[in-house]
């Protein structure tokens, strides 16, 4: 989608390469799309790959107001082994006998861990503790006491296991503000013997899938030959496809543009919706919130151009 002077507007779903921050790749993108306007949604940790949905111009919009969609990961583990970062990345703290630890037994000790549990932030994490980020305090040396905090794991299957090298691969659908090697070092904790996360990879974020993203290498080739990015670009609105949808047309749709309040009376609206995305004779506008104690309709975000 192009916006205001041609600029685009919409969601770029991006496969994350290994190495790279999240914001690694909104620096990168500014320099391929030469735009400024970027923002993402859901944090990846470098050493993490997959769907990173990046948003562009007005899309920006919506970063503040994503719905918590759930998301989707298969993480790689190993057994026998505890580090400071939890993952291959950091510095062995503890070595274990994993030599108990069968298909069998691994899978058994998951349905501890699905549902709602409680997980205490690892120290190298963007968590922050009295003004601290807690990787800061990590990188001096220093651990202090964390609170555990509720997440849901809506699903935790073993994908595989190698008998012989006690590692494997974890499918993991989970609540936003889940730690992944968190929950693989706490899966080693119950099994007596450690573990660490050695891959991860996104699969699914934002309603969006591996099949929706698109390389940065792709990117650039695209700017190389002249652009034509938009055809990667997903409306917007797709993020809000779970919202009961309204249609405003004449009057109301030129007041609704202009800031005005609709009488939530002289509207048709799904009696039990907390939010809508609404749509004029163009196509999608926005999202609005109905105010039933004061009977009006408010206006949340505004998409479009006036």
């Amino acid at each position: 989608m192009a916006g205001v002077n041609g600029e685009l507007c919409g969601i770029i779903c991006v496969n994350k390469p290994q190495g790279f921050t999240s914001f690694d790749v909104i620096a990168k993108l500014r320099g391929i799309l030469k735009m400024k306007r970027l923002g993402h949604a859901g944090t990846l940790d470098p050493m993490a790959t997959g769907v990173l949905p990046v948003f562009a111009g007005r899309a920006t919009k919506a970063c503040d107001i994503l719905p918590d969609h759930d998301k989707v990961y298969e993480a790689g583990f190993k057994l026998g082994v505890t580090t400071d970062t939890q993952d291959s990345t950091g510095t062995v703290t503890r070595e274990g006998d994993p030599s108990a630890a069968d298909a069998e037994r691994v899978a058994a000790v998951l349905e501890k861990f699905r549902g709602d549990i409680m997980q205490i932030p690892p120290m190298y994490s963007a968590v922050s503790v009295n003004g601290k980020r807690l990787y800061d305090l990590a990188r001096q040396g220093v651990e202090i006491e964390r609170e555990a905090r509720p997440v849901t794991v809506y699903s935790l299957e073993l994908v595989s296991f190698d008998e012989a090298e006690k590692c494997g691969v974890l499918s993991v659908s989970c609540s936003k503000g889940t730690y992944v090697r968190t929950l693989i070092n706490d899966i080693g904790e119950a099994l007596g013997c450690g573990g660490i996360m050695t891959s991860l990879v996104r699969t699914k974020a934002c309603g969006f899938s591996l099949d929706d993203c698109v390389t940065i290498e792709q990117l650039q080739d695209t700017a190389n030959s002249g652009g034509g990015f938009e055809r990667f670009v997903k409306p917007v609105e797709e993020v809000f496809a779970y919202l009961p949808k309204l249609e405003l047309h004449g009057a109301q749709e030129r007041m609704y543009r202009n800031g005005i309040k609709l009488d939530l009376s002289r509207i048709r609206l799904d009696p039990n919706a907390e939010r809508v995305r609404v749509y004029g004779e163009n196509g999608f506008i926005g999202t609005a919130l109905p105010d039933r104690e004061n009977g009006v309709l408010r206006i949340e975000k505004n998409f479009s151009i006036n």
